[in-house]
């Protein structure tokens, strides 16, 4: 698992890097938040740990602005304060867990595999990114294993990107396969794919300027 830890206590930093990186995981570590939303920036990851009072920009508000960029990453948070509301607003944006220092180094491993059972995809969907599944036989697009309803035409635009994960889909199968036939302008395909990507929490329908749209196959 690759996760980004923001503690700005340098000696728990280096403890909670080390410990971590000796269970398997690679680890990159920041002591700010103006160095967390840089790496973030430049690298995604599987995880992220957050004290919550760090110098720049506070742990929630770095999770806040991910979260109104669409990109959804589990997240605990660890905090030596026990402020209710920041608990609760933590929670609110999405949080998974919350420890409250001083913690036992292995009950952070304990978090963390909680959070990595309940975001296992069942074999039967397709992965379509971080988050996202999708079941193709039943035509239901999951976020975290819990469903997301779209009206029809938007989860048959799903149907077919997902069929073909690291193929591009022309304007031509989107007629073919979601307006069966019928010809409908690229425009129009452009409009209703866009609407999709909108209700999205993440953005992982790649458009492929001139030709139509994607969806990659996540490593």
């Amino acid at each position: 698992m690759k996760i980004l830890l923001l503690e700005d206590d340098v000696m728990l930093n280096k403890a909670i890097t080390q410990y971590l990186e000796s269970t398997g995981h690679k680890v990159i570590s920041v002591t700010d938040g103006t160095s967390c939303i840089n790496t973030l920036k430049e690298e995604k990851f599987d995880l992220l740990v957050f004290d919550i009072n760090v110098p720049d920009i506070d742990g929630i508000s770095i999770l806040e602005e991910l979260h109104n960029q669409k990109r959804m990453v589990p997240t605990i948070f660890i905090s030596a304060l026990i402020d209710i509301e920041d608990i609760t607003r933590a929670f609110d944006i999405g949080c998974h867990d919350y420890l409250k220092k001083p913690f036992h180094l292995k009950e952070l491993t304990l978090r963390i595999n909680k959070i990595l059972k309940t975001n296992l995809v069942p074999q039967e969907h397709k992965r379509l990114s971080k988050s996202y599944s999708y079941d193709s036989k039943n035509m239901i697009l999951y976020f975290n294993n819990e469903p997301h309803i779209l009206p029809k035409r938007q989860i048959q635009i799903i149907d077919l990107l997902a069929a073909n994960r690291s193929l591009v889909c022309n304007y031509d199968m989107f007629r073919d396969f979601v307006w069966n036939d019928d010809y409908i302008d690229n425009a129009t395909i452009r409009a209703e794919v866009n609407r999709v990507k909108k209700v999205l929490k993440e953005d992982f329908i790649i458009n492929i300027r001139g030709i139509g749209y994607m969806v990659e196959r996540p490593h």
